[in-house]
């Protein structure tokens, strides 16, 4: 055996290896995101069936008002902004693709499954843990996004000015074209779960985060690809859908808890100063 296939032998065992570690670790990880919940609170999380519904009628009266009275209305409005008002606006939509938020959480979830787990438990905690929290600001965001992805396509809603004009009644339900799928706004769903998602582990965060989800939900009026109550909409199924993620995490004993009175609380966290000096050892061994 020459040099250079010794090398190459060695470069390949090394990468099956850290794929059988990668998949193994992420195999573990979704075991325990299935598994049944642990904890079960005593107080109901969902309200009585007649208030749910009293909820519902409100909501549907309000947009159905606003659909009437208050879209069309802000779409001429926006006409009248100025210039650099909309270009501005315009250059900050895109941040609210979640493309942004899931391709460097996936990554980095896959790079700590692959890191080799030492022989120290605390290290393999705080592994754990930082997995558990990347895990859950992925599915955070994910989750409501795919979810405004299929019901956005089954409405059919028209965006602004498809069919030459502003008509925020028009609906072709089950259309698959991107000028039917107004309603919700995915822009707007990304953002407020990104709002809910990140918030819940970084409280002092919550400032910004939600300067970030109106700025974007704004930004989706100004630059016409949605009616005000399109996002309304998506900010409503971003925050509850984060909401039930987490609650979802916390009845499994992941990364949050939840007390006997219904109330969530987030578990102690390793700082990121501990993940890097833990995944420095790893890489080092």
């Amino acid at each position: 055996m020459t040099a250079a296939n010794g090398i190459k032998s060695e470069t390949g065992s090394a990468v099956a290896s850290t794929l059988r570690r990668c998949t193994g670790n992420g195999l573990a990880a979704f075991a325990k995101l299935v598994r049944p919940a642990r904890i079960h609170p005593h107080d109901p999380w969902m309200p009585p069936l007649r208030q749910l519904a009293i909820a519902t009628v409100v909501f549907v009266a309000v947009f159905v008002s606003g659909m009437i009275f208050i879209d069309a209305a802000t779409i001429r409005g926006v006409a009248r902004l100025p210039l650099w008002v909309i270009d501005f606006f315009d250059a900050i939509t895109d941040y609210g693709k979640s493309g942004w938020f899931l391709w460097p959480l996936g990554i980095l979830f896959l790079a700590l499954a692959a890191l080799p787990l030492g022989p120290m438990p605390m290290s393999q905690r705080v592994l754990a843990a930082a997995m558990v929290r990347i895990g859950f600001l992925f599915a955070a965001i994910a989750v409501p996004g795919v979810f405004t992805n299929i019901v956005k396509h089954i409405f059919g809603r028209a965006r602004p000015g498809v069919g030459g004009s502003i008509d925020p009644t028009l609906f072709s339900p089950f259309s698959w074209p991107a000028a039917y799928a107004g309603l919700p706004s995915g822009h707007a769903t990304t953002a407020f779960s990104v709002l809910v998602a990140v918030g819940s582990l970084f409280p002092r965060a919550r400032t910004a985060l939600l300067i970030y989800a109106l700025l974007i939900a704004a930004s989706r009026i100004v630059v016409t690809a949605h009616y005000p109550t399109d996002v309304v909409a998506g900010a409503l199924v971003g925050v509850v859908g984060a909401l039930m993620v987490r609650r979802y995490f916390a009845l499994r004993g992941l990364g949050f808890s939840v007390g006997p009175d219904g109330i969530l609380h987030q578990y102690p966290g390793p700082s990121l100063k501990r993940i890097k000096s833990v995944a420095r050892e790893q890489l080092a061994n």
